[in-house]
């Protein structure tokens, strides 16, 4: 499957059941924690879970030109970096100059339907009063696409804010 398979894949099949609730930091790196569901290729009816985090350095919205990196992503050859971020210019989503992290702590599963596996992690983090984890439904075979496309929605949703900040600095340095 190439780039544009599993980008429209994961875009149509990508869930963000619970966003982050705290914002991303204008000024300083933001550890995204979040949980990844999919349906288990290898134990039908079951639902493998993907418990993580991206550091997503410094996701203001003034930067130099776009090249950002991405590590931990376990992107195969075929997917290499600067081609997956040519694909991603070509169709319009431009990430800001920075860095993606990942970090998958763990991969577990959930012996339930992923529709039970939903309604468990919802009330877990609610009951957590978890404001900084983020719920994902996608597939599992691109599941890097889908960790991009939930970190795409929590820069796009801070950008209000990114720009009061910035011209707050702005005018304290005046």
């Amino acid at each position: 499957m190439d780039f544009e398979n599993f980008w429209n894949k994961a875009l149509s099949e990508t869930q963000i059941i619970r966003t982050r609730v705290q914002g991303l930091f204008t000024f300083t790196e933001t550890h995204v924690p979040y949980i990844f569901l999919c349906e288990s290729s290898v134990n039908e009816g079951d639902t493998l879970v993907r418990k993580g985090e991206v550091l997503v350095e410094r996701p203001a919205l003034i930067l130099p030109p776009n090249h950002p990196k991405f590590e931990g992503f376990d992107f195969t050859e075929q997917e290499k970096e600067a081609a997956l971020v040519d694909f991603l210019l070509v169709r319009g989503v431009s990430l800001p100059s920075l860095r993606y992290n990942n970090k998958t702590h763990s991969l577990d599963i959930f012996e339930d339907k992923l529709k039970t596996a939903i309604g468990h992690y919802k009330e877990l983090l609610l009951g957590q009063e978890d404001v900084h984890t983020g719920l994902i439904v996608g597939p599992e075979d691109c599941w890097q696409y889908s960790l991009l496309i939930f970190i795409c929605t929590q820069i796009a949703r801070n950008a209000d804010t990114d720009i009061r900040k910035l011209l707050e600095k702005f005018k304290k340095k005046e």
